[in-house]
């Protein structure tokens, strides 16, 4: 068995996510056999670093041994039970964690199964919190210009990428859209945090005419991740904090790829010392191991669904909710970075790789390098009709997984890379670049 023979498989009977199937008719499927720590293996022999934790979501490495092991564990005890009128003991413990770690007055946990059906029941829950407290025409939201949330239908509506949202437009609900704080767009001069204010104002000026029917404002905190991991500065969280209480308006953290250490806190909102209404975690919560999300909720919120009325409840559900592996994975991830110390570890590693990134950084097709905890980015000047896709081969060649979206190249690795394959991350992504320009 090799990997000609699993891609003919997959070809045949694999819808693949994200994939428009009839390209892999000249770019092959990537058949992987096994994983260990920052490195997966085909059927070939062949072996890549995963410089993207396979979508975000590996922190400590493929088949963690740890975390292999809380999950074998746990299945000795008690696979599933439905969280509707049942609980168990790790839903209970991890609730219990998350919110002694989380930013303060988040203190109910609600959870699901990824990124998007938390974005939904953040949407959900928020409008029916002003409903449940007399205001039901609070019913629209705001995002930031070029934000991702999910592609789920009212994920979508929140979500502003034209080609995930066009296609299915007569579908959403219509929302608005504010500047976004990328620095990359300030004025020339015009620092990070200036700029960031100057997007505020819109922010403000929209909730100024609109607060009325406007029930949240979500926004990923300080990185937008699918559009090209544009940053911005903390100044925007704290502007939009005070903003989103002045007019009554829930304000949403979607940490789900930015959460659990990987801007440099374990909470990105940390960094603007806020507490947000609903903080969305998934993808590393598990460690990348297995499908759980959650949405964090304030006391104020639970109060407004506590009532004899069943129609004032929450009513919302998902069959594997808090399902007792996934929490045990994410309580063994949890024990991993107290352990181990990653948080101080991980600023030490980013501060490393700066230093072997600077020839990168310093090429004349390269633009806008920059970094928010371990998250780096940049843009590539290439004549290159699809960017993307010949990066993208070029990195299997060079035996790293990448990802880039449009001429924008990034790097979200597992926290356990080591220093050698820093090195090697570094060096080979150079000369990359340098094959691409």
């Amino acid at each position: 068995m090799d990997n000609k023979y699993f891609l003919q498989r997959s070809l045949h009977s694999v819808w693949h996510p994200c994939t428009q199937m009839k390209r892999h008719e000249g770019l092959p499927l990537v058949p992987i056999r096994s994983g260990r720590g920052v490195w997966l293996h085909d059927f070939d022999g062949k072996r890549y670093l995963d410089a993207v934790s396979s979508w975000w979501v590996n922190l400590f490495g493929h088949c963690n041994p740890r975390i292999n092991a809380a999950i074998v564990a746990q299945l000795d005890t008690l696979e599933h039970v439905m969280l509707a009128g049942f609980t168990h003991e790790p839903v209970v413990r991890l609730s219990e964690r998350l919110a002694a770690l989380a930013p303060a007055g988040l203190g109910h946990c609600f959870y699901a199964s990824d990124g998007a059906s938390a974005t939904e029941i953040a949407l959900k829950m928020s409008a029916h919190y002003w409903r449940n407290t007399g205001r039901p025409g609070k019913t629209g939201f705001i995002s930031l210009q070029n934000g991702y949330h999910g592609e789920t239908l009212g994920a979508l509506s929140v979500t502003d990428v034209a080609l995930f949202r066009d296609a299915y437009g007569p579908l959403l609900q219509h929302n608005a859209t504010v500047p976004s704080p990328d620095w990359r767009n300030a004025a020339e001069g015009e620092s990070a945090e200036h700029f960031a204010l100057r997007c505020a104002a819109h922010l403000e000026e929209h909730l100024q005419q609109h607060h009325g029917s406007i029930a949240a404002f979500i926004v990923e905190p300080l990185v937008q991740g699918a559009t090209g991991m544009a940053m911005y500065h903390p100044a925007y969280l704290q502007r939009a904090r005070e903003l989103c209480e002045r007019y009554r308006v829930h304000l949403i953290a979607d940490e789900i790829a930015v959460g659990m250490g990987r801007t440099g806190t374990m909470f990105a909102c940390e960094q603007a010392n806020i507490s947000p209404d609903f903080l969305l975690l998934s993808k590393g919560i598990s460690g990348g191991y297995l499908p759980l999300s959650v949405v964090m909720a304030t006391d104020e919120v639970y109060r407004a669904f506590y009532s004899d009325d069943v129609a004032r409840g929450f009513l919302h559900s998902h069959s594997y909710t808090g399902n007792p592996l996934a929490c045990s994975a994410a309580l063994a991830t949890l024990d991993i970075f107290g352990q181990d110390e990653i948080i101080s570890a991980n600023r030490a590693k980013s501060a490393y790789f700066n230093q072997l990134a600077i020839p990168l950084r310093d090429h004349p097709q390269v633009r806008h390098f920059r970094n928010t905890g371990m998250i780096w980015a940049f843009e590539v000047d290439s004549l290159h009709g699809d960017f993307a896709q010949r990066c993208f081969s070029l990195g299997l060649e060079y035996e790293l997984l990448l990802r880039p979206v449009g001429n924008t190249v990034y790097f979200m690795p597992p926290y356990v890379i080591s220093e050698e394959e820093m090195q090697l991350l570094a060096t080979r992504a150079l000369k990359i670049v340098e094959a691409l320009t």
